[in-house]
């Protein structure tokens, strides 16, 4: 069962559609925690920009590709992945280390 609370790998694409390497990639990322969830950019019909203009499939569409190539390899939405529909997203940013850096910035400051 998909535990919320567990870590986590994050996948995030286009998958437009989904292939083998999208696969392996799976693969790799499942052995690090044991689950991952695949967020799946909303660009049917427009550009997701970076080159990628050819965005045919719709969420249903791309939901169904990731879950039978992922069935093929016995893998099971709601055991070892869950997938999620996500805005176009195009830049991550995250937090990991910014204690330390709040600390050194604040103390520059006195």
């Amino acid at each position: 069962m998909f535990d919320w609370k567990k870590p986590t790998v994050q996948l995030l694409g286009r998958w437009q559609p989904w292939h083998d390497g999208h696969q392996e990639l799976f693969k790799r990322a499942l052995k690090k925690t044991g689950q991952v969830v695949i967020q799946v950019r909303d660009v049917k019909g427009v550009s997701a920009g970076m080159g990628h203009e050819d965005n045919p499939f719709d969420w249903d569409l791309v939901c169904q590709n990731i879950s039978a190539g992922l069935s093929k390899d016995g893998f099971k939405r709601g055991v070892e992945y869950e997938i999620m529909l996500v805005p176009n997203i195009v830049n991550i940013t995250y937090g990991e280390g910014l204690d330390m850096f709040l600390k050194r910035s604040h103390l520059k400051n006195l």
